[in-house]
């Protein structure tokens, strides 16, 4: 597949035991978490897949939202872009990148379109959840050793969230 013109940035909250997911939603509140995700993807394109994008229930302001989905009945309300594949959708999410003025394409899941864009992402944005949730969607394995850490910070718990979690920075390595 083609990389993209723009960068690709995977952001992702990851349980201990790899769960990203459970019963198309998080299975964790962390409000923390959230005001960090808005904070990295303002004015960004976002990459997902349909389950994602329903999980969500809505576009989300500030961003574009570009949808991966071969189901000719998934109709995005406006606003919404979607990309019968995963290569339509990168150009769709190039040309929103370039019409926002925006530096890099965040990809928010879910586990194949993660799977799928790992070998192209340049960045990801880990929020290492301290728990061990059950779950039904898992973060694909990767080689830690391909990427350097570029920032730590944590172990944090905000008042109102369920578990504590580190946030992490990690680039490709060589890149």
């Amino acid at each position: 597949m083609t990389p993209p013109r723009h960068p690709l940035a995977l952001v992702v909250a990851i349980s201990q035991n790899g769960v990203i997911g459970a019963d198309g939603g998080l299975p964790w509140r962390l409000p923390s978490d959230l005001k960090r995700f808005r904070a990295i993807t303002w004015g960004k394109p976002l990459l997902m897949g349909r389950r994602t994008f329903e999980s969500i229930g809505k576009p989300l302001p500030g961003r574009t939202s570009v949808v991966v989905s071969a189901d000719p009945a998934f109709t995005p309300p406006e606003g919404v872009l979607r990309g019968a594949t995963l290569a339509a959708a990168l150009a769709l999410a190039d040309e929103a990148a370039d019409a926002m003025g925006a530096d890099e394409i965040m990809v928010i899941g879910g586990e194949r379109v993660f799977r799928d864009t790992l070998p192209l992402a340049s960045t990801l944005h880990l929020t290492e959840v301290h728990a061990s949730p059950a779950g039904d969607v898992l973060f694909p394995a990767f080689d830690r050793a391909a990427w350097r850490e570029m920032e730590r910070e944590g172990p944090l718990r905000g008042e109102k969230d369920e578990a504590s979690f580190t946030y992490v920075t990690l680039a490709r390595a060589g890149a």
